[in-house]
């Protein structure tokens, strides 16, 4: 697939990485069989092995598999050598400092951890800790692995957490921990950890600081480290909190629109990922959707890898002609709703649908929610848009995370999704 991708190009001494084109995931996708550099694992054999939940973590002759949520509309089949359990620890511990070596050894001793992700599915939340059982046992009892799915009634997700005891790390989605949050100050969630970690979505501040407020017991915070199912072992967090690139092992570049490197301090307009560990599935300047800024200036932890910032997802941004909203300008939690969902069914239609607490005060959550959903479209601009209450289930991604918004999207990617 690459020689023909590469066809007609210079030689590689008159070339740099920029002058690669870029690959999509859909792209790569119907080139499966082409894309990866073994012949023994066709795309239908994979399929076969996915379609069993049993077979989650399970691997393939010498390789593990893995299938991404598909948040942003096309789920893709992710394959990692035999290798890369001892490379995604091993470059893990590389990265730490004495603050994180303190961390672990304290945590530990604080009591287990519990992953709260999507059961549903070959996930890498799901499906690289059972990986992790399989290969080395002892590493897993180390690291106390307790797996919770997401999906689950939050009453039932949290009667769970309630009854683990010493539960001291919790492995999350941003979106998932506002409900612990909320949970926790309705007082039904009495768990007091140390250490919460968040991946998959955006970690607002305000969350950040919501979350310090509720858990009084976070003596080492939260750690949100940037990575996908893609390349697990992207970047880390240093004890300054500041994301840095595994850069000796992945490439990640802020490109503008025309996928071409802006300069650092620079937003970008989406994120390209070329991953120097996987031999079995090359991804080369692969396009991930994310908005980062790098660092003008060195991190005090003297790190000699560049550190950066997310600003979010693309695949979540609402778009009403014109006008471009984030998900995070909508205030979508009400007193009695467990959580509530907004919907974007056409340009200018929206649906709320809730899970609420009490039945009886249903019609206070849809109105009181429907009102402010409209105020937010009033204030930019957006006089002509219609938001109905819904009584349709809300939407999960089949990695188990919930999003309060959902983008516009075709029913048949919606499925896919």
């Amino acid at each position: 697939m690459f020689r023909r991708l590469y066809a007609d190009l210079r030689p590689s001494s008159e070339i740099e990485l920029r002058d690669l084109p870029v690959t999509r995931k859909p792209d790569l996708m119907r080139e499966f069989d082409e894309w990866l550099t073994i012949r023994s694992l066709p795309l239908e054999r994979v399929r076969e092995h996915l379609r069993d939940i049993g077979n989650a973590g399970v691997p393939i002759d010498d390789v593990a598999v893995f299938q991404t949520s598909g948040t942003s509309g096309e789920p893709a089949v992710i394959v990692l050598p035999s290798s890369f359990v001892e490379y995604a620890y091993g470059i893990m511990m590389a990265r730490f400092e004495w603050y994180h070596w303190k961390l672990i050894r304290d945590v530990r001793k604080l009591g287990v951890r519990v992953t709260i992700t999507g059961g549903n599915g070959h996930f890498a939340g799901n499906g690289f800790n059972k990986l992790v059982q399989r290969l080395n046992p002892a590493l897993a009892r180390g690291l106390g692995l307790t797996f919770i799915e997401a999906e689950q009634p939050i009453d039932r997700l949290v009667d769970r957490l309630n009854a683990i005891p010493n539960v001291a790390w919790i492995v999350t989605y941003p979106s998932m921990l506002t409900i612990l949050v909320r949970e926790k100050e309705a007082g039904r969630l009495r768990i007091a950890p140390a250490l919460f970690t968040t991946g998959g979505e955006t970690l607002t501040d305000d969350l950040r600081e919501r979350v310090v407020r509720a858990f009084p017991s976070l003596k080492y915070g939260i750690a949100d480290p940037y990575g996908c199912t893609e390349c697990l072992a992207l970047s880390f967090e240093c004890s300054h909190g500041r994301k840095h690139v595994n850069e000796d092992w992945v490439i990640l570049e802020a490109v503008d629109e025309a996928m071409q490197p802006v300069p650092d301090g620079t937003l970008s307009a989406n994120a390209l990922l070329t991953v120097l560990a996987n031999e079995v599935q090359p991804f080369i300047r692969y396009v991930l959707g994310d908005c980062v800024r790098y660092y003008e200036d060195p991190c005090a932890c003297g790190s000699p890898f560049r550190s950066f910032e997310v600003e979010g997802r693309q695949a979540t941004l609402i778009r009403v002609g014109e006008v471009t909203l984030s998900p995070l300008v909508f205030d979508l939690e009400h007193d009695h709703a467990q959580r509530v969902q907004l919907v974007q069914t056409s340009e200018r239609d929206f649906e709320v649908r809730a899970q609420v607490a009490n039945e009886a005060a249903a019609g206070l959550v849809f109105e009181e929610v429907i009102a402010s959903v409209k105020r937010v479209f009033r204030d930019n601009g957006l006089e002509h848009v219609v938001v109905r209450e819904s009584q349709e289930a809300l939407e999960f991604t089949s990695s188990g995370k919930f999003h309060e918004v959902l983008p516009l999207r075709d029913a048949d990617t919606r499925n896919m999704a």
